[in-house]
């Protein structure tokens, strides 16, 4: 057997995928560096009949066969569990504490466990013991549903609407130079009052408090905790009463930092900092024993282990900051690099009051998270937050510093070759390893979900496809080198609805790309609301799918943050950019996107016209005789109508789109050439909500809902 085919073999027990056709239809096949680089990446050894051997290995030794967790569907009559038993065992006897402190127990004689029948749902403990042998396991059992759960908002039949926005960028007459959670509760109670049953925001991840020009909220620190530059300042217990405090922020700073046109991280950050420090010490003097800092407390034990060593982290890249080291926990003393070292239990020790304040931090974002949630659902939000789950964390941050073992060392999550990017994307962000995930009872991404399910009505997965399969990327190489890893779809999928059922959460999974076939019938029958974006939902021939036609278990969205806005699509400002910064492999590329945008304007307004949202003799207000495009608002209202009338249960409407925006959040492909994340809505939340623009896109959208074709 050459090595190609020794490390093939391998590949295929650990679920690297040899061979994947990309979105143009070209066949891959990930040479033998590719496939090495990504076993070992795996913590395998590099020689084949090793890694072979250690796998192997892995599985003899696990007693009885069983796996750290096994998932039973809950609409199974009659589970059975098939052991291997050891030579000689007469059968085994079985223990299984439930969830609710009751147990159940029974012995089996043969290699088939059966389990009690309706178990309920949740996460049990069983315990097995070999008779005459010997031989213990434990494991976890979770009895979990197929189907996530659905609010009366998105029931059949149903026909909701909501508002999505960047919270950074809205504006407000309190906001410091960055949207916050007191403008996100202004937003909800507004968006309750004109209708919508959501309202839609980017990731509220933490980022890099130490740095804060590392500001993409999909390139986060941990996805478990939040950002604490959306902390309304003003809001935090002490500040309203505190002269001495307040004045640390001068109304001319603070007047400056909200007329900014684009949002200066570093400046926001130099400007709610001290004054935060100065709340946190207040705090800490004034409240001890009485009822803030009980509920302080509260938070801290609820936040256990994952909280302290995340606040831990905090501080040690502050101290690396402060004392001109290293950005990269990769970089720092061996010593500091391992969470659960003494080392770092002394540095932890040593600066008790620095991790605390950041976890005051948590306390605080929390708690206007939850305030905004409750403002919403008083104005009737009857769906209420609509909140983002990112695919994956920066390898230099909390979440890869505090669980080295999950983390993927030498490699990054990206995209194969796509018609947008055909040289593929790098995210440069950490895999995480299946074996290890497995291993670990799953239980990291249940505490993901559960941390962004936290106060929200939805929870929509960037990149669902990532339940299934993630493309890795060997560090170093190119994009187009790299190959798929297969994850545990099916399990994932019972955990992910277990956990929606519990929270209270639907989960909008967001299936744009290279999408594996029978994804989206599998999300379908999980109760799983595929994405749709108006512009890729075109048939074979160019024409856009007829609202009608739109699957039901949707949401339905006009742009995405990737994408451009109405504006900006119709006027062709996005590849404007892109030519502006050569980010065109070829001029045939540039020349064809600009004949399939003059398709587009055609097929789109010949699309309204078909549903009467635009009359015929109206193209010419758009498009001149020579197709040179002009953009008004009618069209786009009318494009928001159109996606309202869909059989989707759920439309959404961007207010960068009630703006007349024509800039997008973030141009893919770029980083400091355009101004990624940074630009803030050109009105404050007050003056958008009250004006006609948004009067007029409420009442349309809500009459456009009623009169949506059935399911």
């Amino acid at each position: 057997m050459s090595r190609l085919d020794a490390l093939r073999r391998i590949a295929g027990l650990v679920g690297i995928a040899t061979r994947h056709v990309d979105a143009l239809g070209v066949v891959h096949e990930p040479d033998e560096e590719t496939l090495a680089r990504l076993i070992t990446a795996f913590g395998l050894p590099a020689d084949p009949k090793v890694a072979e051997d250690a796998l192997a290995e892995t599985s003899r030794t696990a007693p009885f066969g069983l796996a750290p967790i096994l998932i039973v569907e809950e609409e199974k009559p009659d589970p059975v569990l098939s052991l291997c038993l050891p030579t000689g065992s007469g059968g085994v006897e079985w223990h299984c504490r439930l969830e609710d402190g009751t147990e159940r127990a029974g012995r089996s004689e043969g290699a088939e466990l059966r389990l009690p029948a309706q178990l309920p749902l949740g996460y049990h403990r069983l315990a097995v013991s070999g008779t005459g042998t010997g031989a213990t396991a434990e494991i976890v059992l979770v009895v979990a549903p197929q189907s996530c759960h659905l609010p009366d908002g998105l029931q059949p039949g149903a026909r909701s609407w909501g508002l999505t926005a960047q919270l950074y960028g809205l504006r407000s007459a309190r906001d410091w130079g960055i949207g916050d959670l007191g403008d996100l509760a202004r937003l909800c109670r507004e968006a309750g009052r004109l209708g919508a049953a959501a309202v839609g925001i980017n990731p509220l991840h933490a980022l890099f408090s130490a740095e804060p020009r590392h500001f993409s909220p999909y390139s986060p620190s941990s996805r478990m905790w939040l950002d604490y530059l959306y902390i309304d300042v003003t809001a935090v217990p002490g500040f309203a009463e505190n002269a001495a405090v307040q004045n640390l922020a001068p109304s001319a700073v603070v007047l400056a930092a909200r007329g900014a046109p684009l949002i200066d991280y570093a400046a926001v950050a130099a400007l709610k900092r001290p004054v935060l420090e100065a709340l946190y010490l207040r705090f800490r003097a004034r409240e001890s024993g009485g009822a803030l800092d009980a509920r302080f407390h509260a938070f801290e034990r609820a936040g256990g282990a994952a909280l302290a060593a995340f606040a831990t982290f905090e501080a040690l890249h502050e101290h690396f900051a402060i004392t001109g080291g290293p950005f990269s926990w990769h970089e720092w003393p061996a010593a500091l690099r391992d969470p659960r070292s003494p080392a770092v239990a002394e540095f932890a020790r040593a600066h008790t009051e620095r991790v605390a304040f950041f976890q005051f931090l948590q306390w605080q974002a929390d708690d206007q998270l939850g305030a905004a949630a409750v403002a919403g659902r008083a104005s009737g939000l009857g769906i209420g937050l609509y909140r983002d789950l990112a695919v994956g964390a920066n390898p230099n941050g909390a979440e890869a510093w505090s669980d080295g073992e999950l983390v993927v060392p030498g490699a990054a999550i990206g995209a194969p070759p796509d018609v947008l990017n055909r040289a593929g994307q790098n995210w440069g962000l950490a895999p995480v390893n299946p074996l290890v995930l497995r291993r670990r009872g799953f239980a990291p991404l249940i505490a993901a979900l559960r941390a962004n399910m936290r106060h929200a009505g939805v929870l929509r997965i960037d990149h669902v496809m990532s339940l299934q399969r993630l493309y890795w990327i060997p560090s170093g190489l190119p994009a187009t080198r790299g190959a798929y890893v297969n994850y545990p779809l099916g399990d994932l999928l019972r955990l992910v609805a277990l956990e929606s059922r519990r929270q209270g959460c639907a989960i909008v999974g967001e299936d744009l790309g290279t999408v594996p076939e029978g994804l989206r019938e599998t999300m379908q029958r999980a109760n799983i609301l595929s994405y749709r974006v108006f512009v890729f939902e075109k048939r074979g021939d160019g024409r856009f799918v007829p609202p009608a036609d739109y699957p039901p278990l949707a949401a339905a969205s006009a742009a995405t943050h990737d994408l451009a806005t109405l504006k900006g699509f119709w006027l062709g400002h996005d590849i404007a950019w892109r030519r502006r910064l050569a980010l065109y492999p070829d001029l045939s590329a540039e020349m064809n996107e600009i004949e399939e945008r003059r398709r587009d304007r055609r097929m789109l307004l010949e699309a309204l016209a078909g549903e009467g949202l635009i009359a015929p003799e109206r193209f010419g207000a758009f498009l001149s005789e020579e197709g040179a495009p002009a953009y008004r608002p009618e069209l786009g209202e009318a494009i928001l109508a159109y996606l309202a009338r869909s059989r989707a249960r759920l439309a959404l409407v961007q207010l960068e789109d009630v703006a007349g925006e024509v800039e997008q959040a973030n141009l893919p492909g770029t980083t400091d050439a355009h101004p990624n994340w940074r630009r803030r809505l050109p009105l404050s939340i007050e003056e958008l909500c009250a004006g006609p623009e948004m009067t007029r896109v409420a009442a349309l959208v809500t009459a456009a809902r009623g009169e949506a074709a059935p399911e």
